[in-house]
């Protein structure tokens, strides 16, 4: 390890742009390559919220792994910015979300520069690296899927779906995808959302099903399990290519928000605790791998 445990704000110049991220190392550093989960904020959001929302820095510092949390972008917004806000950051995750898609940003190589940038500076294990996210960041770590399959081995999208019209993984990616059933800003069943707050929001998405759907097939898995827990129910697909895995988990009483974690928007529904969804999603990751 090269740097200090903690929280460094870190910069890299990409697309001719200054791009930033937060990057936390856990506190105690074994003499060992870690791994490493890139953590995406919703749309608005920032890698600053996105860390207080999922508290995934005493996750990290608990099982010993490497978390970014990278910016999106948006355009020059004076007041805001002159009182030190980053403004309403998005991600380019496909057909949504708001300046980052408008603009074609090419988030996927940006956030490919940011492990590339980790895994040099912090001898990170590029085996074991993974991306989730919430709403708009969650279907950013769809196309990461898609787009980057060589560099991520499993995925953990919440309150999104795959939003890409092509997608053509190299390599098989695990995927543990979850939803609140209350969600109406990205409906489980699909639809117009009641509370949808971007264009293709407003004129319907496809139903979540649709983007396991396409895992399960993409994965090559061949044994489907169904289990329910009083408040949560359960898809596993097993029997995937490479040890790969699919599981969609379904929140009875979940609406747009990250299971477990803080409410830090207005927009965003009070977090249901009928699980942790971060620690549920280590849990997942660390069990894959890239071969």
């Amino acid at each position: 390890m090269t740097r200090a445990a903690g929280d460094i704000k870190m910069t890299l110049q990409y697309g001719g742009q200054e791009r930033s991220y937060l990057l936390h190392l856990p506190e105690s550093l074994p003499n060992r390559p870690l791994p490493m989960v890139v953590v995406l904020h919703g749309g608005g959001g920032s890698a600053e919220s996105a860390a207080k929302m999922t508290g995934f820095d005493a996750e990290a510092d608990k099982d010993g792994f490497i978390v970014a949390y990278p910016n999106g972008t948006d355009r020059v917004r004076p007041l805001l910015n002159a009182m030190g806000e980053p403004g309403l950051l998005t991600w380019n995750a496909g057909g949504c979300c708001g300046y980052a898609r408008d603009h074609a940003v090419d988030d996927v190589g940006f956030i490919r520069a940011v492990v590339a940038q980790v895994l040099k500076d912090n001898a990170a294990d590029p085996k074991r690296v993974y991306a989730t996210g919430i709403s708009n960041g969650g279907m950013m770590a769809y196309r990461l899927a898609c787009e980057a399959s060589d560099v991520f081995a499993a995925i953990a999208p919440v309150s999104a779906i795959q939003d890409v019209t092509r997608c053509k993984p190299a390599q098989p990616v695990s995927v543990l995808h979850i939803h609140g059933a209350q969600d109406e800003n990205v409906p489980l069943a699909g639809g117009v959302g009641k509370k949808a707050v971007d264009q293709e929001g407003k004129t319907g998405r496809p139903p979540v099903q649709e983007s396991i759907d396409f895992w399960v097939k993409a994965d090559g898995c061949s044994v489907t399990v169904h289990s329910k827990e009083p408040d949560v129910a359960m898809s596993n697909y097993g029997g995937c290519e490479a040890g790969s895995e699919v599981s969609l988990f379904v929140i009875q009483d979940g609406g747009h928000a990250w299971p477990g974690g803080q409410r830090i928007a207005d927009f965003l529904d009070t977090p249901s605790h009928a699980l942790n969804a971060t620690y549920e999603i280590w849990r997942f990751f660390s069990t894959h791998s890239k071969p």
